[in-house]
């Protein structure tokens, strides 16, 4: 695992959020001191939605590059409300949809629209901004969170992924939240054949397979469990991520987040 539950307590002491030029290429690793923030990025994308590649393609650059201070673990949900005009996405389901809504209802938004950032479930904005993404990291970062890990993670009996979930205690700001365990693909793609991005390739990374509460924390209270998802016939390992979260209601604030692949 990458970070055992106790080290992850070390997040309220964090690195200046630095940002090189527009998301460059270079990829810049911490070697010392605090471990950098996990920031849950949610993007709400379709594939039938001509607006959409380009925040695909800003999430991508999210994914794989780390900042001093700032863990970005990102999560693609692919709506089903374009489907009808012409293109069925083939990633997407109607609880991502039901999600955004959710969303959308507490920011107090008129409604849904792709594509749609939400970042620790306290900002939202179109999603292939990058200025605004840079800025909602940033002050995500200052946000106080508590020590979620994921460790076990094995794939088992060829299908499904098998872990074990650990949250700490919630801060005495909030009365509840739950605990979200997520599986998603690395990476899927799709040759669109109909719709407004009819003949084009397009990739995506961290797709939502499966997004599942597993438990309820209360104040003052560890969280430990043990969990199983199954997972789609021919995804093999190398293909596979798993994240949890912890939420408050509404959907509201994620308080922590951790991600973790399987050993190919």
């Amino acid at each position: 695992m990458r970070l055992t539950l106790f080290r992850r307590l070390a997040i309220a002491a964090v690195l200046p959020a630095l940002w090189l030029g527009a998301l460059g290429s270079q990829r810049v690793i911490p070697t010392g001191g605090p471990q950098p923030t996990p920031v849950l990025v949610e993007l709400f994308t379709s594939e039938g939605c001509s607006d959409c590649p380009p925040a695909d393609a800003l999430l991508a650059k999210l994914d794989g590059q780390s900042v001093p201070g700032v863990e970005a673990i990102v999560l693609s949900e692919h709506v089903d409300y374009w489907n009808h005009i012409g293109w069925t996405d083939p990633y997407s389901s109607h609880s991502y949809s039901q999600r955004q809504s959710a969303y959308d209802n507490q920011f107090g938004l008129a409604s849904v629209y792709t594509p749609q950032m939400v970042v620790d479930g306290t900002q939202q904005f179109v999603g292939s901004d990058l200025s605004r993404a840079r800025a909602a990291l940033e002050k995500a970062e200052a946000g106080v969170k508590i020590p979620v890990a994921i460790s076990q993670l094995r794939f088992a009996n060829g299908t499904e992924l098998q872990a074990t979930v650990e949250a700490g205690p919630l801060p005495e700001t909030s009365h509840r939240a739950g605990l979200f365990v997520v599986v998603a693909l690395n990476r899927a793609e799709s040759m669109v054949a109909g719709g407004e991005n009819s003949g084009r390739h397009l990739t995506h990374v961290a797709v939502v397979r499966d997004l599942l509460k597993v438990g309820e924390l209360k104040p003052g209270a560890a969280f430990s469990k043990q969990v199983s998802v199954k997972v789609a016939n021919g995804v093999g390992p190398g293909n596979l991520r798993m994240i949890a979260f912890v939420q408050e209601p509404g959907p509201g604030r994620v308080l922590g987040a951790a991600v973790e692949k399987p050993a190919p």
